[in-house]
């Protein structure tokens, strides 16, 4: 007759009274905090071998001595983090087109020692676009969306600087050195600056929208142009008042 202990499956997922997993050895900072990066295990690193071919250098075969901004981490890396933290939901709100997806990741997370709020929302943007993203994964621009953006949800609330696999600009030709995601759908000039914030700060990227958000100001009194009714799209604001707008949407 076997001696082994049977696992008892609530056991594993069992907190004490700091909200910290009673089954799991945490790693902690000298200010008593959980060093969640120190928390990452090393079957979910790999080196980011875009970082060391930009700069002419053989990509290693493991990550030891590796600087974090040398690495990447998994998808299944992030949802380990986000277990162990814990979570009581996660949401997105989608918004864009067909070649061009902004995704928002809400986080309600649990409490713990390092927190006196019963529960911590937190939320971070990302986006998918035909610009950054293979032929493949193109045809699923709100699943890597919605995976960028909840990576970023996790690792930034838990101060972790190791970029995601998933958030890397993995088109042709793109600049990835240092392993981030790069947009650049809208020319420089300040019409398409002003594309860009919206994108960013109000994850607005079609004209309609844009017009709702002109009247939302004008009922504030933010900004009142009697020319906006002359506006049919992007491509009619003057430059001098699309850089008015980038100050006043930016605050």
């Amino acid at each position: 007759m076997s001696n082994i202990k049977k696992i008892y499956g609530p056991d594993i997922f069992k907190r004490n009274e700091h909200g910290l997993l009673t089954n799991v050895d945490y790693i902690f900072n000298e200010d008593g905090s959980v060093d969640w990066r120190a928390m990452v295990k090393e079957e979910y690193l790999y080196p980011n071998k875009d970082w060391f071919n930009a700069r002419g250098q053989p990509v290693p075969t493991s990550i030891e001595g590796l600087a974090d901004n040398q690495m990447l981490i998994t998808l299944a890396g992030i949802k380990e983090l986000a277990r162990l933290r814990g979570f009581h939901k996660v949401a997105f709100k989608t918004s864009g087109d067909a070649s061009y997806v902004v995704v928002k990741c809400s986080i309600s997370w649990m409490s713990n020692y390092e927190s006196s709020l019963l529960c911590q929302d937190y939320q971070d943007v990302a986006n998918a676009t035909t610009s950054n993203t293979n032929s493949f994964c193109s045809k699923f621009l709100e699943t890597i969306a919605c995976n960028r953006a909840f990576v970023r949800c996790v690792r930034n609330y838990l101060n972790i600087h190791i970029v995601g696999a998933d958030e890397i600009d993995n088109s042709k030709g793109a600049d990835n050195s240092q392993g981030i995601e790069v947009v650049s759908l809208s020319p420089v000039t300040p019409v398409g600056l002003l594309e860009k914030t919206l994108r960013e700060k109000h994850e607005i990227s079609d004209f309609e929208s844009f017009k709702e958000l002109l009247r939302d100001l004008w009922k504030k009194e933010k900004y009142m142009n009697d020319g906006v009714k002359n506006w049919k799209s992007f491509k009619d604001l003057p430059a001098k008042e699309a850089r008015k707008l980038i100050g006043i949407i930016s605050q």
